[in-house]
C-alpha cells in the first residue's frame, strides 16, 4: 500500500479491499424474444424453445462450479442473474437458480430479472421454489403507446397482472421504470409510477433513457436530441418520481433505486456501490477483483496471465461469444478483457461508486482515502461542498443527484492518473 488508512473504520474498509473472493455473483442470459429499440446490451433475440440459451445456461452453472471449487464464492451473499431475458429460459432458468443455491453456502439474496412477457406461472413457481428471493421486472411503462414506442413486446394489462402474480408468490419484487421517454408526458408518469405502486411492490427503479449509439432508437431519432429526452425533461421527470414516490413511503436510497423499507432495498447492487468485489459470468459479465481475489482465478484462468506490479483492483469483462460459452466452455477456455487500477484510481472509484448512495460517502471509505490520497481528497470534498453536489454528511445534494456525471468525474479526477492499464487475454 502507498498510504495507511487509521482507525477502526479505515482498517474495515482496507480489509475488503483484500478479500480473497467475490461477495457477489452475477450471471448475464443474453437472450431476449426480440431486442428492444433502446437496448445496447450483449443481448440478442432468440427463438423460443431453442437449445442454445439452454445448453449456455449449463455451461454457466458448470462455471459457477468450478468458480465455488477454487474458494471464488466462499464470502459470497447476494446473486444477480439478467439479461437479456432470463425468464426465457424457462424451466432452465430454476434449474440455473438451483446450482448456485447449491454452490453458494452463504447465500442471503438471489434475484432474477424478467419480462412480463416470459413470467408465466409455472416459470414464477419454479424459480421461487429453487431459491429466487427476488424479481426485477422490466415493466417500463404502463402506458401501451408508450411501450410500444420502445420496442417492448408487452403490453400494460400482462405487465399489470404479472407484477401482482409476482408479489402474491411472497417473492420480494421491485418494478423497473423508464422516464423521458417518447409520448411521455408529466401526467402519464404519474400515472405510472402510481399504478405500479398500486400493485404491491417493495422496490421501484427509475431510470431515464439513454438513447445509445447503433440502436434502433438512435437510428430513429437521428443526432438531434428529441425534446422529450432533453437533460431538462430526464431531471423533471426524476424529481417528479422522487416527490411521488416519498409520498407513497418509499425512500430514495441510491441515484436510480427506491425501498418501501430497508429490508426491500437491493442487497446486490449495494455490493456495486460499496466497493465490494463481485465475479461476472455469460458474455459481456463484468467482475471487480481484488489483487488477492485476482491471484486465486488465475488458479483457474491461466489464460488471464500474471498481475502487472502496482496493481490493487481488477475488473474483468468476458468477450467470449454466447455461442462458444454454449458449447462448453470453461473459466479456463474463456476470453477477457482486463483492466487494472492502482491504489490511488481504486480509491478514487469507489468515492466516485459511494456518491451514488443517498446516505453518504461510509465514513470507512472517507478514512481510508484520505489516508491514500492526501491533502487532494479533503481539498476536492470541500470544494464539492461549496459547489453544492454534497452536503456536510458527504451525501449527494439534489444537484449532486441530478448532475450526477459532474459530481462522480471529479471524484475520479482525485486519482491523478486516471489512465488506466487495459489488456486483452484468452
Amino acid at each position: 500500500m502507498s498510504g495507511s488508512a487509521t482507525g477502526a473504520a479505515g482498517t474495515s474498509w482496507t480489509r475488503r479491499l483484500h478479500a480473497g473472493g467475490a461477495h457477489a455473483i452475477y450471471l448475464h442470459i443474453p437472450f431476449c424474444a426480440r431486442k428492444c429499440a433502446y437496448c445496447d446490451f450483449a443481448s440478442w433475440a432468440t427463438p423460443s424453445g431453442g437449445a442454445i440459451p439452454q445448453r449456455y445456461a449449463r455451461a454457466i452453472g458448470e462455471q459457477v462450479k468450478e468458480a465455488a471449487s477454487f474458494g471464488l464464492l466462499d464470502e459470497c451473499e447476494t446473486a444477480y442473474i439478467g439479461g437479456g431475458t432470463p425468464t426465457l429460459l424457462g424451466e432452465g432458468l430454476g434449474d440455473l437458480i438451483r446450482v448456485v443455491t447449491g454452490k453458494v453456502p452463504g447465500l442471503k439474496e438471489l434475484t432474477c430479472e424478467a419480462n412480463p412477457d416470459s413470467l408465466s406461472d409455472a416459470v414464477l413457481a419454479d424459480v421461487a421454489a429453487a431459491g429466487c428471493t427476488r424479481l426485477s421486472i422490466g415493466v417500463q411503462s404502463l402506458r401501451d403507446a408508450e411501450l410500444a414506442q420502445l420496442g417492448r413486446i408487452h403490453d400494460a394489462s400482462l405487465a399489470r397482472d404479472r407484477v401482482r402474480a409476482a408479489v402474491a408468490s411472497g417473492l420480494d419484487v421491485s418494478c423497473d421504470l423508464m422516464c423521458a421517454i417518447p409520448l411521455q408526458t408529466s401526467d402519464t408518469w404519474e400515472a405510472t409510477l402510481g399504478e405500479a405502486v398500486s400493485l404491491g411492490v417493495g422496490h421501484v427503479s427509475v431510470y431515464p433513457l439513454q438513447i445509445e449509439e447503433g440502436t434502433a432508437l438512435e437510428k430513429r431519432v437521428g443526432d438531434e436530441q428529441p425534446p422529450w429526452n432533453s437533460p431538462d425533461i430526464q431531471a423533471e421527470r426524476m424529481k417528479q418520481a422522487q416527490a411521488q414516490l416519498d409520498g407513497y413511503g418509499f425512500h430514495r436510497y441510491e441515484v436510480a433505486s427506491y425501498a418501501r423499507s430497508p429490508e426491500e432495498e437491493c442487497g446486490h447492487n449495494k455490493v456495486y456501490w460499496a466497493g465490494r468485489s463481485y465475479l461476472g459470468l455469460g458474455t459481456g459479465a463484468a467482475s471487480m477483483l481484488t489483487a488477492e481475489g485476482y491471484q486465486r482465478i488465475l488458479e483457474v484462468c491461466p489464460q488471464l496471465g500474471p498481475l502487472p506490479k502496482g496493481v490493487s483492483r481488477v475488473r474483468l469483462k468476458v468477450l467470449s461469444e454466447g455461442e462458444a460459452i454454449a458449447d462448453g466452455a470453461r473459466l479456463s477456455s474463456l476470453s477477457f478483457e482486463e483492466e487494472f487500477l492502482t491504489e490511488r484510481q481504486a480509491a478514487a472509484e469507489d468515492l466516485m461508486l459511494g456518491a451514488r448512495l443517498a446516505c453518504g460517502l461510509d465514513f470507512g471509505l472517507v478514512s481510508y482515502a484520505r489516508a491514500i490520497l492526501g491533502k487532494a481528497f479533503d481539498q476536492t470534498l470541500e470544494r464539492l461542498r461549496g459547489e453544492g453536489y454534497l452536503d456536510g454528511s458527504l451525501a449527494p445534494t439534489e444537484k449532486g443527484w441530478l448532475l450526477g456525471n459532474e459530481l462522480y468525474g471529479e471524484l475520479w479526477n482525485l486519482a491523478g492518473d486516471t489512465e488506466t492499464l487495459v489488456r486483452r487475454s484468452g
